[in-house]
């Protein structure tokens, strides 16, 4: 029987998905300090997000140690 580890994969996308800057919120903004749902973006906060994307993957990863096994069958021989 094969086990397979998606409990990491599956918080980098979710916290991909909800860390892009711009679509929740963007830190820092362009006029001010946080700005909700705006969908822009520029290199500083790209910046920003990406350390906040490493040190919550870290933690939630490595720290907490989120697990999520599936198993796979053995082939009907």
């Amino acid at each position: 029987m094969v086990t397979t580890d998606w409990g990491p994969i599956i918080v980098a996308v979710v916290l991909f998905i909800l860390l892009s800057p711009g679509f929740l919120f963007q830190l820092p903004a362009r006029f001010r300090v946080v700005e909700f749902g705006n969908m822009g973006t520029s290199a500083l906060s790209i910046l920003v997000h990406t350390i906040l994307y490493f040190c919550i993957l870290t933690i939630v990863v490595v720290a907490i140690g989120v697990h999520v096994y599936s198993t796979k069958p053995d082939p009907v021989e």
